[in-house]
């Protein structure tokens, strides 16, 4: 796995770096876009092998013959290429505190050897914790896209996320 990782490729960032941003800083209707990481067919051979051991992810020449006419990356492999870029560029390194879970995972186009995978987020809504008042809880849109602007998955990811500290 090559990471070229350059945070919001194209386009604006937050205005706060990641390790000083807070729940205010997520502003619903903001899109960013962070990548790439490109995968290789030994590193989908490898994640397969141990995670996901079936032949369209495992064996290169079986895969030829399946549905997808070669070798694709598991769908959780493409999953943890996103964590990676979510993790590295877009959720806070000192406010996250945990994410309750993701909503509507989807694969939506296969991903070969050779693909580059960056991650396009659109914050969809922020909103003070009814019962904590020093969080706030973010749901992110969050596509994966490969190096053609095809999109190949898609969810929607919650994060808990402290609120900035009075000064």
């Amino acid at each position: 796995m090559t990471d070229t990782s350059t945070s919001a490729l194209g386009g604006a960032d937050f205005n706060t770096p990641i390790h000083k941003r807070y729940f205010e800083d997520y502003t619903p209707g903001s899109t960013y876009t962070y990548g790439s990481i490109t995968l290789i067919e030994e590193d989908i051979l490898r994640f397969a092998a141990e995670f996901d051991p079936q032949s369209i992810h495992t064996d290169p020449e079986a895969a030829a013959t399946g549905p997808f006419k070669g070798l694709i990356a598991s769908g959780w492999h493409t999953a943890s290429v996103m964590m990676r870029l979510y993790a590295d560029h877009y959720v806070s390194k000192v406010a996250s505190l945990a994410s309750p879970g993701i909503d509507e995972l989807r694969w939506v186009r296969p991903v070969r050897p050779g693909d580059s995978l960056s991650i396009r987020t659109t914050i969809r809504t922020a909103r003070p914790s009814r019962t904590k008042p020093d969080r706030g809880i973010v749901h992110t849109d969050v596509e994966v896209r490969n190096q053609h602007d095809e999109t190949v998955l898609t969810l929607t990811a919650m994060n808990l996320l402290l609120r900035r500290p009075a000064s």
